[in-house]
Protein backbone atom coordinates (compact mmCIF):
# COMPACT_ATOMS: atom_id res chain seq x y z
CA UNK A 1 0.00 0.00 0.00
CA UNK A 2 1.58 3.78 -1.05
CA UNK A 3 1.19 6.09 1.25
CA UNK A 4 -1.38 8.18 -0.67
CA UNK A 5 -3.59 5.62 -0.20
CA UNK A 6 -6.38 5.36 2.51
CA UNK A 7 -5.81 1.78 4.87
CA UNK A 8 -9.47 -0.28 4.76
CA UNK A 9 -8.01 -3.48 6.06
CA UNK A 10 -6.51 -4.34 9.33
CA UNK A 11 -5.76 -7.61 10.29
CA UNK A 12 -4.73 -8.97 13.74
CA UNK A 13 -2.27 -11.51 14.46
CA UNK A 14 -1.26 -12.74 17.93
CA UNK A 15 2.42 -11.95 19.20
CA UNK A 16 3.23 -15.53 20.71
CA UNK A 17 2.68 -17.12 16.78
CA UNK A 18 5.55 -15.84 15.19
CA UNK A 19 4.41 -18.03 11.76
CA UNK A 20 0.88 -16.14 12.02
CA UNK A 21 2.44 -12.96 12.13
CA UNK A 22 4.62 -13.85 8.80
CA UNK A 23 1.26 -15.18 7.09
CA UNK A 24 -0.25 -11.72 7.73
CA UNK A 25 2.56 -9.79 6.46
CA UNK A 26 1.54 -11.60 3.55
CA UNK A 27 -2.00 -11.63 3.56
CA UNK A 28 -2.78 -8.45 1.99
CA UNK A 29 -3.43 -6.53 4.91
CA UNK A 30 -3.25 -2.74 4.44
CA UNK A 31 -1.89 -2.93 8.30
CA UNK A 32 -0.91 -5.40 10.59
CA UNK A 33 -1.89 -5.36 14.31
CA UNK A 34 0.22 -7.63 16.44
CA UNK A 35 -1.93 -8.34 19.57
CA UNK A 36 -0.23 -8.92 23.06
CA UNK A 37 -3.10 -8.29 25.22
CA UNK A 38 -6.34 -10.73 24.45
CA UNK A 39 -4.53 -13.01 22.17
CA UNK A 40 -2.32 -14.19 24.56
CA UNK A 41 -1.96 -15.86 27.61
CA UNK A 42 -0.29 -14.58 30.78
CA UNK A 43 2.61 -17.53 30.71
CA UNK A 44 3.17 -16.08 26.84
CA UNK A 45 3.41 -12.72 27.56
CA UNK A 46 7.08 -11.84 27.61
CA UNK A 47 7.56 -14.18 24.57
CA UNK A 48 5.36 -12.73 22.69
CA UNK A 49 6.97 -9.43 23.28
CA UNK A 50 10.31 -10.32 22.86
CA UNK A 51 9.06 -12.19 19.17
CA UNK A 52 7.74 -8.76 18.01
CA UNK A 53 10.48 -6.57 18.80
CA UNK A 54 12.38 -8.90 16.68
CA UNK A 55 10.33 -8.47 14.18
CA UNK A 56 10.31 -5.00 14.57
CA UNK A 57 13.93 -4.50 14.40
CA UNK A 58 14.00 -3.93 10.91
CA UNK A 59 11.16 -2.59 8.64
CA UNK A 60 8.39 -5.44 7.82
CA UNK A 61 6.77 -5.22 4.28
CA UNK A 62 3.52 -3.34 5.48
CA UNK A 63 2.77 -0.93 8.47
CA UNK A 64 2.70 -2.94 12.01
CA UNK A 65 0.84 -1.83 14.70
CA UNK A 66 1.00 -3.52 17.93
CA UNK A 67 -1.97 -3.49 20.72
CA UNK A 68 -0.03 -3.38 24.24
CA UNK A 69 -1.46 -4.78 27.36
CA UNK A 70 -4.17 -2.62 29.72
CA UNK A 71 -2.99 -0.12 30.86
CA UNK A 72 -3.62 -0.16 34.47
CA UNK A 73 -1.51 -3.94 34.52
CA UNK A 74 1.48 -5.33 35.03
CA UNK A 75 2.55 -5.77 31.47
CA UNK A 76 1.91 -2.70 29.72
CA UNK A 77 5.36 -0.63 30.86
CA UNK A 78 7.42 -3.37 29.74
CA UNK A 79 5.42 -3.07 26.36
CA UNK A 80 6.31 0.35 25.87
CA UNK A 81 9.84 0.62 26.92
CA UNK A 82 10.50 -2.07 24.92
CA UNK A 83 8.56 -1.94 21.47
CA UNK A 84 8.40 2.64 21.13
CA UNK A 85 12.09 3.00 19.54
CA UNK A 86 11.76 0.10 17.04
CA UNK A 87 12.21 1.39 13.48
CA UNK A 88 9.75 -1.27 12.88
CA UNK A 89 7.23 0.15 14.75
CA UNK A 90 3.87 2.02 12.65
CA UNK A 91 1.69 2.99 15.80
CA UNK A 92 0.31 1.47 19.15
CA UNK A 93 -3.20 0.67 20.09
CA UNK A 94 -4.13 1.44 23.73
CA UNK A 95 -7.04 -0.97 24.66
CA UNK A 96 -9.34 0.17 27.18
CA UNK A 97 -8.66 3.88 27.29
CA UNK A 98 -10.87 5.42 29.55
CA UNK A 99 -9.58 9.38 29.56
CA UNK A 100 -7.38 11.55 28.13
CA UNK A 101 -4.70 11.56 30.53
CA UNK A 102 -4.30 7.47 29.60
CA UNK A 103 -3.06 8.56 26.40
CA UNK A 104 -1.41 11.51 27.75
CA UNK A 105 0.86 9.52 29.59
CA UNK A 106 1.77 6.94 27.20
CA UNK A 107 2.81 9.35 24.77
CA UNK A 108 5.22 11.23 27.18
CA UNK A 109 6.48 7.83 28.22
CA UNK A 110 6.55 6.59 24.42
CA UNK A 111 8.84 8.97 22.82
CA UNK A 112 11.70 8.07 21.63
CA UNK A 113 14.86 10.07 22.38
CA UNK A 114 15.31 12.15 19.36
CA UNK A 115 11.62 13.39 19.98
CA UNK A 116 9.54 12.14 17.22
CA UNK A 117 6.45 10.90 19.11
CA UNK A 118 4.59 7.30 18.54
CA UNK A 119 1.57 7.21 16.21
CA UNK A 120 -1.12 6.00 19.11
CA UNK A 121 -4.24 4.73 18.70
CA UNK A 122 -6.73 4.42 21.28
CA UNK A 123 -9.44 1.76 22.13
CA UNK A 124 -12.56 2.41 23.65
CA UNK A 125 -14.05 -0.62 25.14
CA UNK A 126 -16.56 0.98 27.93
CA UNK A 127 -19.00 2.99 28.47
CA UNK A 128 -16.79 5.13 30.45
CA UNK A 129 -14.49 5.45 27.22
CA UNK A 130 -17.64 6.08 24.76
CA UNK A 131 -18.59 8.83 27.34
CA UNK A 132 -14.94 10.49 27.57
CA UNK A 133 -14.90 10.04 23.18
CA UNK A 134 -14.31 13.62 22.61
CA UNK A 135 -11.72 14.33 25.40
CA UNK A 136 -9.96 11.09 24.07
CA UNK A 137 -9.97 12.02 20.54
CA UNK A 138 -8.44 15.53 21.50
CA UNK A 139 -6.31 14.19 23.85
CA UNK A 140 -2.55 14.62 22.25
CA UNK A 141 -1.13 15.30 19.40
CA UNK A 142 0.30 11.71 18.97
CA UNK A 143 -2.87 10.61 18.84
CA UNK A 144 -4.07 9.30 15.11
CA UNK A 145 -7.24 7.81 15.76
CA UNK A 146 -9.88 5.89 17.73
CA UNK A 147 -12.05 2.63 17.29
CA UNK A 148 -14.23 0.69 19.44
CA UNK A 149 -13.83 -2.17 21.14
CA UNK A 150 -17.20 -3.73 20.52
CA UNK A 151 -17.18 -7.23 22.56
CA UNK A 152 -15.86 -5.58 25.43
CA UNK A 153 -18.17 -2.67 25.35
CA UNK A 154 -20.79 -5.14 24.71
CA UNK A 155 -19.81 -6.98 27.67
CA UNK A 156 -20.04 -3.20 29.77
CA UNK A 157 -23.39 -2.50 28.45
CA UNK A 158 -25.21 -5.70 28.73
CA UNK A 159 -26.22 -4.84 24.85
CA UNK A 160 -27.92 -7.61 23.23
CA UNK A 161 -28.03 -7.41 19.37
CA UNK A 162 -26.14 -5.33 16.63
CA UNK A 163 -28.71 -2.16 17.12
CA UNK A 164 -27.94 -1.48 20.53
CA UNK A 165 -24.41 -0.22 19.99
CA UNK A 166 -25.54 2.04 17.10
CA UNK A 167 -25.35 5.24 19.07
CA UNK A 168 -21.82 4.56 20.53
CA UNK A 169 -20.69 4.04 17.05
CA UNK A 170 -22.14 7.14 15.91
CA UNK A 171 -20.81 8.77 18.74
CA UNK A 172 -17.32 7.48 18.21
CA UNK A 173 -17.49 9.02 14.72
CA UNK A 174 -19.00 12.25 15.39
CA UNK A 175 -15.74 12.57 18.27
CA UNK A 176 -12.92 11.43 15.89
CA UNK A 177 -14.68 13.94 13.22
CA UNK A 178 -14.51 17.00 15.94
CA UNK A 179 -11.15 16.28 17.18
CA UNK A 180 -9.57 16.43 13.34
CA UNK A 181 -9.28 12.49 13.31
CA UNK A 182 -9.39 9.97 10.04
CA UNK A 183 -12.83 8.05 10.43
CA UNK A 184 -12.74 5.58 12.91
CA UNK A 185 -12.14 1.95 11.97
CA UNK A 186 -14.83 -1.03 12.60
CA UNK A 187 -14.61 -3.50 14.97
CA UNK A 188 -13.72 -7.03 14.38
CA UNK A 189 -16.65 -9.02 12.92
CA UNK A 190 -16.26 -12.21 15.26
CA UNK A 191 -17.55 -14.94 13.08
CA UNK A 192 -14.97 -16.14 10.51
CA UNK A 193 -17.35 -18.24 8.60
CA UNK A 194 -20.03 -15.50 8.10
CA UNK A 195 -19.74 -13.83 4.77
CA UNK A 196 -23.07 -12.46 4.32
CA UNK A 197 -22.87 -10.87 7.82
CA UNK A 198 -19.76 -9.24 7.59
CA UNK A 199 -20.48 -8.03 3.96
CA UNK A 200 -24.09 -6.30 5.72
CA UNK A 201 -22.09 -5.28 8.68
CA UNK A 202 -19.59 -3.31 6.79
CA UNK A 203 -22.41 -2.01 5.15
CA UNK A 204 -23.58 -0.67 8.37
CA UNK A 205 -20.98 0.39 9.16
CA UNK A 206 -20.07 2.53 6.07
CA UNK A 207 -23.41 4.14 6.45
CA UNK A 208 -22.60 5.08 9.91
CA UNK A 209 -19.11 6.86 8.91
CA UNK A 210 -16.70 4.20 9.58
CA UNK A 211 -14.10 3.83 7.10
CA UNK A 212 -12.28 0.30 6.74
CA UNK A 213 -12.40 -2.82 9.61
CA UNK A 214 -10.04 -4.61 11.85
CA UNK A 215 -10.30 -8.67 10.88
CA UNK A 216 -9.01 -11.66 12.86
CA UNK A 217 -8.56 -13.87 9.36
CA UNK A 218 -7.27 -13.50 5.85
CA UNK A 219 -10.23 -14.58 4.36
CA UNK A 220 -12.32 -11.16 5.79
CA UNK A 221 -10.04 -8.96 4.01
CA UNK A 222 -11.62 -8.63 0.51
CA UNK A 223 -14.90 -8.63 1.70
CA UNK A 224 -14.32 -5.79 4.03
CA UNK A 225 -12.41 -3.91 1.28
CA UNK A 226 -15.06 -4.31 -1.38
CA UNK A 227 -17.51 -3.23 1.25
CA UNK A 228 -15.73 0.07 1.42
CA UNK A 229 -14.66 0.37 -2.15
CA UNK A 230 -16.83 2.98 -3.88
CA UNK A 231 -19.02 1.61 -6.84
CA UNK A 232 -18.18 2.55 -10.46
CA UNK A 233 -21.61 4.54 -9.82
CA UNK A 234 -20.05 6.36 -6.89
CA UNK A 235 -16.75 7.04 -8.44
CA UNK A 236 -18.73 8.42 -11.78
CA UNK A 237 -20.72 10.76 -9.59
CA UNK A 238 -17.35 11.96 -7.42
CA UNK A 239 -15.49 12.55 -10.51
CA UNK A 240 -18.81 14.72 -11.91
CA UNK A 241 -18.29 16.82 -8.69
CA UNK A 242 -15.08 17.57 -9.68
CA UNK A 243 -15.32 18.61 -12.47
CA UNK A 244 -18.34 21.10 -11.66
CA UNK A 245 -16.25 22.53 -8.37
CA UNK A 246 -13.61 23.14 -11.25
CA UNK A 247 -15.39 24.78 -13.63
CA UNK A 248 -16.86 26.97 -10.97
CA UNK A 249 -15.80 26.74 -7.10
CA UNK A 250 -19.39 28.32 -5.57
CA UNK A 251 -22.13 26.02 -4.53
CA UNK A 252 -24.06 24.99 -7.47
CA UNK A 253 -26.29 22.63 -8.59
CA UNK A 254 -25.63 19.72 -10.91
CA UNK A 255 -28.10 18.52 -14.25
CA UNK A 256 -29.29 15.80 -11.83
CA UNK A 257 -30.35 18.10 -8.92
CA UNK A 258 -27.42 17.71 -6.19
CA UNK A 259 -26.36 20.21 -5.18
CA UNK A 260 -22.32 21.04 -4.77
CA UNK A 261 -20.54 22.57 -1.98
CA UNK A 262 -17.41 22.32 0.06
CA UNK A 263 -18.11 19.88 2.06
CA UNK A 264 -19.38 17.50 -1.01
CA UNK A 265 -16.30 18.09 -2.89
CA UNK A 266 -14.28 16.77 -0.03
CA UNK A 267 -16.51 14.17 0.15
CA UNK A 268 -15.65 13.60 -3.87
CA UNK A 269 -12.11 13.49 -3.28
CA UNK A 270 -12.28 10.95 -0.45
CA UNK A 271 -14.17 8.69 -2.79
CA UNK A 272 -11.55 9.24 -5.50
CA UNK A 273 -8.82 8.37 -3.35
CA UNK A 274 -10.32 4.96 -2.73
CA UNK A 275 -11.15 4.57 -5.74
CA UNK A 276 -7.51 4.45 -6.96
CA UNK A 277 -7.31 0.72 -5.68
CA UNK A 278 -9.41 -0.17 -8.77
CA UNK A 279 -6.72 1.11 -10.89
Amino acid sequence: MTADLLPLTWLYAPGDRPEVVAKALASGADVVLVDLEDAVAPHRKEYARSATADLLTELPPVPVHVRVNALDGPFADADLKSLSSLPGLSGLRLPKVTSRSDVVRVAESATPAEGSAVPLYALLETALGVEQAFAIASSHRALRGISLGESDLRADLGVRDEAGLDWSRARLVVAARAAGLPPPVQSVYPDIRDVEGLASSCAHGRALGFLGRAAIHPRQLPIIERAYLPTPAEVDSAEAVIRAAAADPGAQALPDGRFVDAAVVTGARRTLALAQRLA
